[in-house]
């Protein structure tokens, strides 16, 4: 071949490049002009989402991209419907903005080069680290859908034999997942119930900040004032938490001695029975056997921690009040303080976990939900016995149970019930076998009262349960 038809060919698949190139392009154009992402409103708030409708909502026409969830690195590979590999190898991005937008044009030349129309991102739930992707590619057209860390840890040998497991051979196996039908569509809170739910968790963690430094301050106490439970009476009391910044230690407090304590309670303006156990503390502190070594330290250690909890008590109060507010503007809610034994802070934890009620459609979905679904492991003639399965949110279950605990102690008819199921003759159940059954039926009570807006009625409550008047009369 000579040079001047070697570069006539030349010009040919330059010119056929081109054209190619403008293709794709057009291509990619009208994919983000057409593309859209469905959430869980769209998708079920219409009726259940089963196994069936999940399979048909991953079309043909739809590229499956599958990404594995680092705190600062993702990665992600692509599949069609029929599980064939599209993308090369998988690509790593960041997570920030120009990282977003680098994996949505990966996928929109992928899906331009295989002729696909729509976009679907499934991605494993890794803390709070996906968050602002799932966010981001949902405002950008792009589906997002979660699979069960579980499910992928389970099925990571079904790829290649292996039990490897790393950044990129799990975007695979989550893209496969998707593609089977095995995902759930992810759930950030909006509006009211994401301010709820972070009020919640800011107030829990003040909770465990609180702990910590009260075990902290029961340490320094148990060295240099081993007494001080029997001498105070409650360590976090207003009296206790006034002497311990003033005078934490046996020999501050002979200094003091019972008019110096009461002194003490005067300037911090307090009030109630307090004030009589000063003779009472001064003895103690006479007899104490703490040591006496390091105590100077130790001074200001426990007026450290008696601040810190004095400050987070403050705190603890306001975010409460806030929870409230919150829960006020949730419709309904006020109904559920009818029920005996729910007050505000067990029903803010409840809405705040569950959140927005209108995208269950059954109270057994938010059961669940919560881990307290019943499961068994049943084969032929042997039969497994039947418990709770423990997965879910586990502060959600947390305060179903809290809620049940609250209604047996403060409630008669949830009372009757506890008894009904204590001591009926067929299957007696335990005691916390008792309250998770109470915390389920608290459940549907107040999904119904959410749901529909009708009050408490705990005539209604005992209808379906039949007490035999020995039942009655044990629990009266």
């Amino acid at each position: 071949m000579n040079s001047k038809t070697k570069r006539a060919n030349n010009q040919v698949n330059s010119v056929m490049n081109i054209q190619e190139q403008r293709e794709m392009v057009e291509k990619a154009n009208r994919i983000l002009s057409e593309m859209r992402s469905f959430t869980w409103r769209d998708l079920e708030t219409q009726g259940k989402f089963s196994k069936n409708e999940k399979l048909s909502f991953i079309s043909d026409d739809m590229l499956i991209v599958g990404c594995d969830i680092g705190s600062e690195t993702h990665y992600v590979r692509a599949i069609d419907t029929r599980g064939r590999e599209l993308s090369k190898k998988a690509l790593a991005f960041e997570n920030d903005a120009e990282g977003f937008q680098k994996a949505r044009d990966w996928a929109v030349q992928l899906a331009a080069a295989n002729d696909k129309k729509q976009i679907v991102l499934g991605l494993e739930p890794t803390g709070h680290y996906w968050f602002c992707l799932a966010a981001w590619m949902i405002s950008n057209g792009i589906s997002v859908v979660q699979v069960n860390p579980y499910a992928v840890k389970q099925t990571k040998e079904l790829e290649d034999n292996s039990q490897q497991k790393d950044d990129r051979k799990d975007p695979k196996l989550i893209a496969n997942l998707v593609k089977d039908g095995n995902y759930g569509m992810p759930y950030l809170p909006e509006k009211v119930y994401a301010e709820l739910r972070r009020l919640s968790m800011f107030r829990e963690q003040l909770m465990e900040d609180r702990n910590r430094h009260m075990n902290r301050l029961h340490r320094e106490m148990k060295i240099y004032f081993p007494e001080y439970k029997d001498a105070f009476g409650k360590i976090d009391s207003a009296f206790c938490i006034a002497v311990l910044k003033e005078a934490p230690f046996p020999e501050d407090i002979l200094r003091l001695g019972a008019e110096g304590l009461r002194d003490i309670w005067h300037k911090a303006k307090l009030r109630g029975r307090g004030y009589s156990r000063a003779e009472e503390i001064v003895k103690y502190a006479e007899t104490s056997i703490g040591l006496e070594e390091g105590t100077a330290a130790g001074k200001e250690a426990v007026r450290w921690f008696a601040e810190k909890i004095t400050e987070l008590d403050e705190e603890l109060a306001e975010i409460e009040n806030k929870l409230e507010g919150k829960c006020g503007e949730i419709p309904h809610a006020e109904n559920v303080l009818e029920i005996p034994g729910i007050g505000g802070k067990i029903l803010a934890g409840i809405l705040a976990e569950m959140g927005d009620i209108t995208r269950f459609d059954d109270v057994k979905e938010i059961q669940k939900l919560s881990g307290l679904g019943l499961v068994s492991c049943s084969s032929g003639k042997h039969k497994g016995e039947t418990r709770i399965s423990h997965r879910g949110r586990k502060r959600l279950r947390y305060w179903l149970f809290q809620a049940a605990r609250s209604a047996v102690a403060h409630g008669e008819e949830y009372k009757w019930i506890h008894a009904h199921y204590t001591t009926r003759a067929g299957n007696p159940l335990q005691k916390k076998q008792s309250l998770v059954v109470i915390a389920c039926k608290l459940l549907r009570v107040i999904y119904t009262m959410l749901k529909t807006g009708k009050k408490y009625d705990p005539e209604k409550l005992l209808k379906d349960i039949r007490y035999p008047e020995s039942v009655q009369s044990a629990a009266a």
